[in-house]
């Protein structure tokens, strides 16, 4: 096994011209530098100076070990600058579950950032509508959720982000559009569209249509927020879009579901010390104009 206190001496000696500088540098006194020089040279049966003079010159076996160094040390150096920095909580990996369809645009306006902030730190965004984002987030496969339904978990933590009112959207064209608020009755006639989510965990079936006893003529479902938009404002369908889409949409118009839904966006996180390009993320998140 070659010492590294070898490749470190050898380094020294040819940045510094000098066993003596060599050691001062290593915090080493000159005679444990000359014995470890010794001692290694003996280990190997090799050489690894020669006397040119007052100089010393290094011989095949020491240029070889030289340049081994400055291969070598380099990426050790840098190795304990990346353990330094997982250690300080500025290097690592942040999973991000989704379970906003809508926010997808407010998440670019914390990512941006938040890239620019932490250079070191692999950043992940995935749906979590497909796996389910509360299991993902106990299973330790994301690490925040980003959700409109926090679920009380032990060992689970939620902070609110923004708040904002979940709306009836219609084209401005609609029967409805000029009013303040819509009834549960008024959706009888209407096709509702919505992401593809189960009835049980859309606010607009739980919180308007069910507890009113109504349902709409025909629900379809969308992958998109454009297409949901681009429906909506042609005529075809109405839908329950957050209050922030609609001021940034023309040809859409918003009313109250009946005395208002109102939600909050949430940080799911596990409970425990969080690193500090975590708290990075939230802070941005929370200073993001929603």
């Amino acid at each position: 096994m070659i010492d590294l206190q070898i490749l470190s001496i050898l380094r020294e000696v040819d940045r510094l011209g000098s066993l003596t500088l060599a050691a001062d540098r290593l915090c080493l006194t000159q005679s444990a530098l000359s014995h470890a020089v010794r001692r290694f040279e003996q280990r190997h049966d090799v050489r690894l100076w020669t006397r040119d003079g007052r100089r010393l010159r290094l011989t095949d076996a020491g240029a070889y070990l030289l340049s081994l160094a400055n291969r070598i040390l380099p990426q050790l150096d840098h190795g304990q600058t990346v353990l330094e920095d997982f250690a300080r909580g500025r290097r690592g990996a942040l999973r991000i579950g989704m379970e906003c369809h809508p926010c997808q645009d407010w998440l670019m306006r914390v990512v941006d950032p938040f890239l620019e902030n932490w250079p070191d730190v692999d950043l992940d965004v995935t749906s979590a509508f497909q796996f389910g984002g509360l299991a993902a987030l106990i299973g330790h496969e994301i690490d925040i959720l980003v959700t409109p339904d926090p679920i009380a978990r032990a060992g689970l933590d939620y902070l609110p982000v923004f708040d904002y009112e979940l709306m009836l959207a219609v084209g401005v064209d609609h029967r409805l559009a000029g009013r303040a608020r819509a009834l549960p009755a008024d959706l009888s006639a209407e096709t509702l569209v919505t992401y593809p989510v189960a009835k049980e965990r859309l606010d607009i079936y739980t919180r308007f249509l069910v507890p009113a006893g109504a349902l709409p003529r025909r629900h379809r479902t969308v992958e998109t927020t454009q297409l949901m938009l681009r429906l909506v404002a042609s005529g075809r369908a109405v839908s329950a879009t957050p209050d922030w889409l609609l001021r940034e949409v023309p040809g859409i118009s918003g009313l109250h579901l009946g005395a208002g839904i109102g939600k909050t966006i949430h940080l799911g996180m596990r409970t425990g010390r969080r690193p500090d390009f975590m708290e990075g993320f939230i802070d941005l998140a929370r200073a993001a104009e929603i």
